[in-house]
Order: structure tokens, then C-alpha cells, then sequence
């Protein structure tokens, strides 16, 4: 599984701040219901209903907001990059700046696993997240966090 199979150039934003939490997850799902055609409503209620078992901030100012949905075909992602930092709730009490909402399929079962812990890897990777918080173009962004790399066992 690769990132450009669950991302496209049109699902990376950069935005300027959000006040809450609810606010960022709205973004999340307008940006996924323009790229990807979904139900913007379905994929926020999707993201809080999954936040409510537990923070999905894992620290460093990453967050990587996951909901499964009904009506969806396929795993997709939606990428924002905040220019101000949103208190978040995060494991390590850090505000994030990188956001990497994924939607999946509500039968995925280990499919989406697989992508979450891509996803995962990526932007524990310090290279990747050094790079994304240095660029402000979403096309620079999207090669980033696309870029080839060599396969790693999960």
C-alpha cells in the first residue's frame, strides 16, 4: 500500500488556524467531500463519534483523526497543514499543526490498519515532517508525502 493510492493533490490543504477541534474536523470533511465526492456530514460525524473513544493526537503536533463509513468504496485520505498550532488534546499535551484525517470503509477490517499504520510511519518519519512543516504549497506537500519510499514491514 502506498499513500498515493489513498491520497490525491486535491485532499491537501493549508490552513490558517481553527478554535476547536470540531472546527478542524469540519475542514477534514468538506476538504474529503470536494476531492473525494463523500458525504462531508457522515465524515465528521464519523471523526468526533472515533475521537470520543480516545484522542487520536499522537504527539510531536501530529494528530491522525480516523473514521470507518458507511458508503465508502474505498480507503482515502485528506491532508491539512495548520499555520497556527490547535491544542488538540494530544497524548503529549503538544498543540499539532499536522493533521492526516483518514475514512475507511466500514467492513475494512485489516485494510485499514494497514493504511493507518502507514500513514503512521510516515509522519513519525522526522525527514517527511520537516519537510511538510517548511512548505506552505499543498502540490509541494502532496510530493512529500507521497514520495517513493522503501517498503517496511509493519
Amino acid at each position: 500500500m502506498e499513500l498515493s493510492k489513498l491520497l490525491i493533490p486535491g485532499a491537501v490543504r493549508v490552513v490558517g488556524q481553527f478554535t476547536s477541534k470540531k472546527r478542524l474536523f469540519q475542514e477534514l470533511g468538506e476538504v474529503a467531500a470536494q476531492a473525494y465526492g463523500l458525504n462531508g456530514a457522515a465524515a465528521i460525524e464519523g471523526l468526533q463519534e472515533r475521537e470520543t473513544l480516545g484522542p487520536t493526537g499522537v504527539g510531536h503536533g501530529i494528530a491522525l483523526p480516523h473514521a470507518r463509513l458507511e458508503d465508502l468504496k474505498s480507503i482515502i485520505g485528506v491532508f491539512v497543514r495548520l499555520e497556527k498550532p490547535l491544542d488538540y488534546d494530544s497524548v503529549d499535551r503538544q498543540p499539532v499543526d499536522l493533521v492526516f484525517g483518514l475514512f475507511a470503509p466500514k467492513d475494512s477490517g485489516v485494510d485499514h490498519l494497514k493504511a493507518l499504520a502507514l500513514v503512521s510511519r510516515t509522519m513519525r518519519d522526522q525527514g517527511v515532517v520537516s519537510k511538510l512543516r517548511a512548505n506552505s504549497d499543498p502540490a509541494k506537500l502532496y510530493a512529500i508525502l507521497t514520495e517513493a519510499r522503501a517498503p517496511q514491514a509493519a
